[in-house]
């Protein structure tokens, strides 16, 4: 029989291009996620049971049968790395042979960016199982930066004057695609997965100006009022401390190297922020229409 490739999160963005991506290869899929019902119809797929990360039990259901996991980091939370945990030895033990995780540029246990401490947790534990992995470190996505500036047109956070590399979801599931249908030639590889430059946040703001038609500023903030200004969302104090750190990382310059991942893996350019905007014209339409009002 054909290798079966599960797919976590396949309801989610970079899960679902990754489906699609192997669909249209022609590759045998388990498709994984919460609500099955949200899945996509694709060829040669087939909706696993509902599971969750946390819960080990139905992980280990819905991946029996599959020879290799794609794992998509669970959504941010206090228990990331258990879920993460959970998820992995469920795969184990329901029988997968190679797990290629999406981890995340800078993945360290002393990261500045909190979130990235819990990917290297994480890469840990799948190193410890003596199983092939590949881990797939992507830098910030694209689309954040849209969705992080104000309607007030100003992208503010304490990331200093550093850079970040950051990537679009699209090269990213490329990159994924190439790995999981080439059966052993990345087994034990960590690659960056990065876009084609490494921009300051002022020249973020300004290729958000040409693509809006409006004046959008990147405002530096210090620690202090990076708190104060994200007070008023009563988030919880781990999830806080990520958000504030994740621009101190790019003003530690964490996320500035740039890779060749792409072009190499996916057989294309990387896509550039200028490029993402034109393409993705909804992701900036809060801008324009806070300008408007």
């Amino acid at each position: 029989m054909a290798p079966v490739i599960a797919v976590s999160g396949a309801t989610g963005r970079i899960g679902g291009l990754v489906a699609r991506r192997l669909a249209a290869a022609g590759v045998s899929q388990r498709l994984l996620c919460r609500d099955p019902s949200k899945l996509p119809e694709l060829p040669g797929a087939l909706a696993a049971p509902a599971a969750e990360y946390g819960d080990g039990p139905a992980m280990r259901a819905a991946l029996t049968g599959a020879d290799t996991l794609f794992l998509v980091s669970a959504r941010e939370s206090a228990d990331r790395v258990r879920e993460h945990i959970t998820a992995v030895d469920a795969a184990v033990a329901a029988g997968v042979q190679r797990i290629v995780y999406v981890s995340f540029q800078g993945a360290a246990p002393d990261a500045t960016f909190t979130f990235a401490r819990d990917h290297w947790h994480t890469e840990r534990h799948i190193r410890g199982l003596g199983l092939p992995f590949t881990f797939l470190r992507d830098s910030f996505y694209l689309a954040a930066f849209p969705a992080m500036t104000g309607a007030d047109g100003v992208l503010r956070g304490p990331g200093g004057r550093g850079r970040v590399a950051a990537v679009a979801h699209e090269d990213v599931a490329d990159v994924a695609t190439a790995v999981l249908t080439a059966s052993g030639a990345h087994d034990g590889a960590t690659y960056d997965v990065t876009g084609p430059a490494a921009l300051s946040l002022t020249e973020i703001a300004d290729h958000l100006s040409r693509a809006t038609g409006r004046a959008i500023t990147y405002h530096a903030e210090t620690q202090d009022e990076a708190y104060a200004s994200r007070a008023g969302y009563d988030a919880a104090a781990w999830e806080l401390a990520g958000w504030v750190s994740s621009y101190e990382a790019i003003a530690a310059n964490e996320m500035s190297f740039v890779s060749d991942t792409v072009p190499r893996l996916a057989g294309h350019p990387a896509q550039s922020f200028a490029d993402f905007l034109r393409e993705h014209p909804g992701s900036y339409r809060h801008l324009q229409e806070g300008a408007a009002g």
